[in-house]
């Protein structure tokens, strides 16, 4: 169930950070940063009070169907924070794609599950693989694939500092796995 942050421990924490950079957290412009940042994590981080299942669980608005044609939700934008270095993933695009099994489930569900997921400490890697996990969860279908390409601030602007770099990474579950034809068709229509 849901799990709630200690904003006292966090905005002492940011307090510590503020002061171990060299700037003093009792300045007109810091008073109320720690504050802000405590309130700013329990919304940015939400998905962290939640497993799998129970994101699972609380979207599982689905409907009955006899279709078994492909399913796309492409573009839904997210973003996450790296767990290397707590730094943003940005300019982040979900695709999303299904075969139902008998289920259908709303659309914007595919985009709540893919924000919830996001909103933890990640790899754009695992994004991809619990968005997977959930949508074959709630559609009980084993085909599923799903598509991620971000910008990651830790590539980007600092490091290498390899500005407009992006990432892509998939997941590809059931039939996208072995129907090469249906994963084209798949590509083909991200692009548009």
């Amino acid at each position: 169930m849901k799990k709630e942050f200690n904003h006292e421990k966090i905005k002492e924490a940011i307090r510590t950070i503020i002061t171990e950079l060299g700037d003093d957290p009792d300045r007109e412009g810091l008073i109320e940063t720690p504050d802000r940042v405590a309130r700013m994590y329990d919304e940015v981080f939400e998905g962290m009070r939640y497993t799998n299942n129970e994101i699972a669980e609380m979207f599982n608005k689905c409907f009955k169907t006899d279709e078994n044609d492909l399913v796309i939700v492409k573009d839904i934008e997210v973003f996450s924070y790296c767990e290397h270095h707590l730094a943003l993933m940005y300019n982040m695009k979900c695709h999303v794609g299904y075969i139902p099994n008998g289920k259908i489930i709303g659309l914007s569900k595919i985009a709540r599950i893919c924000d919830m997921v996001a909103k933890r400490l990640q790899l754009q890697e695992r994004i991809c693989s619990d968005i997977a996990e959930i949508i074959q969860k709630v559609c009980e279908t084993e085909d599923v694939i799903v598509v991620i390409e971000g910008e990651h601030s830790c590539m980007t602007s600092r490091g290498i500092k390899s500005r407009g770099a992006k990432t892509r990474t998939s997941a590809i579950r059931g039939l996208f796995d072995t129907d090469h034809e249906l994963r084209k068709e798949f590509y083909s229509l991200i692009k548009n």
